[in-house]
C-alpha cells in the first residue's frame, strides 16, 4: 500500500486529538470530540472542515467551456460568470465516474473531485480532451480547502474576506482576498446547512483556519471530522460517491436528472442514457427505521411480512442514526414499485427484519 497523503492541516488534527483514518488515499481526521457533538455544532453554530483532500482542476484554453460541456452531464456554456453548478461525469455506458462541482471565473473554469476519484477523473480528461485546445493544471497538491458550514458561518468569514460574502448567492463562488491572501470563496457545501468552502495557496491555509477557530470559539464553532460530515450530509440526502453513486448506477436513476441535459447537449454517456429504460426500474429513496439500529450499506429491503428473498425489493446504500431528528435513517435504491412515500417495509439488519418507512427526500431541510 502506498504512502497516505497528508493535507496542510496534519500536524494540527493529530495535536488536536483528531483520530485519523485512511480516506480515498489521505490521512483524514474521522473526529475529534464525538461526532454527535460536532453534528450538533454544525446545525448549531458553525463547524470546520479540512477538506483538502478534494481535488481541484483548473482548466484554460479556447476550447474549455466545449471541452466541459463534452466531459460533463450538466450545462456549462450557460455558465454566468462566478456560478457553480452540479454535474456529473458519466462513462460510454451512462455510468457515474464522479459527481463534480464546476466553476466558472474569468480566467478559467474549474473542477472540485472527490478525493478517491481525482486520479481516476485526470486520466479520463486526459484521454478525452484529444481535439480540444484546453489545459488542464491539477492544483490539489498546491492549493488547499476548508469548509465553514453552519448558520453562523456566513458571519464570521464575513468578517475576514474583501467580498461581502452574505450577499453572494448560494452556488455562485468570488475570486476574493481571505486575510488579505488571494483566495476563492463559494457559497457551496455538503452538509445540508449555509455557509462556505475555501481554497486557498497552502502556504497561507494554517493562518486562516486558526484564525477561524480563534474568531469562532464565542459562537460555538469547532473543528469536525469526517464522521459528522458523513451524518450531516445523509440528513440532507446528498448522495455519496461509492455509496449511491457508482459506474454501475445512472444518474437518472439516482434522483439526479436535474444535473442532467439529455437535451440540450451532447456528452460522454448521453446516448447510453437515452437508451435506459424510463421511468427507471428503480428509485433512490429515504428510509426511517422504527427501532434505533443502523441499517448499514448493503442492508437488503423486503416487503412487510415476506416469508422468502422472492420479495427482496430493494438495498441499503447509506446508514446511520440522525443526530438531528433522533431516528435511524438510510438512502436506498428500491424498485419502482415500492417507492411510494409513506410505504412500509422490513430491512434486514445484522439477520433481524426490523420495520421501516418510506419517505421524502431530504430527511432535514434547514430553515431559510
Amino acid at each position: 500500500m502506498s504512502e497516505l497523503q497528508k493535507t496542510p492541516f496534519h500536524e494540527w488534527h493529530v495535536a488536536n486529538g483528531g483520530r485519523m483514518v485512511e480516506f480515498g488515499g489521505w490521512h483524514m481526521p474521522v473526529q475529534y470530540t464525538s461526532i454527535i457533538e460536532e453534528h450538533h455544532a454544525v446545525r448549531r453554530a458553525a463547524g470546520l472542515f479540512d477538506i483538502a483532500h478534494m481535488g481541484r482542476l483548473r482548466f484554460t484554453g479556447p476550447d474549455v467551456v466545449r471541452f466541459l460541456d463534452h466531459l460533463l452531464t450538466n450545462d456549462v456554456a450557460s455558465l454566468k460568470l462566478g456560478q457553480v453548478r452540479y454535474s456529473l461525469v458519466t462513462n460510454e455506458a451512462g455510468g457515474v465516474l464522479d459527481d463534480v462541482l464546476v466553476y466558472r471565473f474569468e480566467s478559467c473554469h474549474m473542477l472540485v473531485v472527490n478525493a478517491s476519484n481525482r486520479l481516476k477523473i485526470v486520466d479520463w480528461i486526459e484521454r478525452h480532451r484529444v481535439g480540444f485546445n484546453v489545459r488542464m493544471e491539477d492544483l490539489t497538491l498546491d492549493w488547499s480547502m476548508i469548509a465553514l458550514q453552519g448558520p453562523r458561518a456566513i458571519e464570521l468569514i464575513s468578517a475576514m474576506t474583501t467580498t461581502d460574502v452574505a450577499s453572494l448567492k448560494y452556488y455562485f463562488a468570488s475570486e476574493t482576498n481571505v486575510l488579505d491572501v488571494p483566495s476563492i470563496v463559494s457559497r457551496t457545501g455538503y452538509t445540508g446547512e449555509d455557509g462556505v468552502e475555501v481554497m486557498l495557496p497552502n502556504a497561507h491555509v494554517q493562518r486562516v483556519w486558526d484564525e477561524l477557530i480563534e474568531r469562532g470559539r464565542s459562537v460555538g464553532l469547532v473543528a469536525c471530522g469526517l464522521g459528522c460530515r458523513d451524518t450531516l450530509r445523509l440528513e440532507a440526502a446528498m448522495p455519496l460517491y461509492g455509496h449511491e453513486l457508482s459506474e454501475s448506477t445512472d444518474p437518472i436513476t439516482a434522483g439526479l436528472s436535474f444535473a442532467v441535459k439529455l437535451t440540450s447537449k451532447d456528452f460522454i454517456g448521453k446516448s447510453a442514457l437515452l437508451n435506459k429504460p424510463q421511468p427507471p426500474v428503480k428509485r433512490r429513496v429515504g428510509i426511517v427505521l422504527t427501532s434505533r439500529r443502523i441499517a448499514r450499506e448493503g442492508s437488503q429491503i423486503y416487503a412487510v411480512g415476506s416469508a422468502t428473498d422472492t420479495a427482496l425489493i430493494g438495498e441499503v446504500t447509506s446508514g446511520t442514526f440522525s443526530p438531528t431528528l433522533e431516528n435511524s435513517i438510510a438512502m436506498a435504491y428500491v424498485t419502482r414499485d415500492a417507492a411510494v412515500s409513506g410505504t412500509d417495509i422490513e430491512v434486514d439488519v445484522r439477520g433481524k427484519r426490523e420495520l421501516a418507512t418510506i419517505v421524502e427526500l431530504p430527511f432535514y431541510r434547514r430553515s431559510k
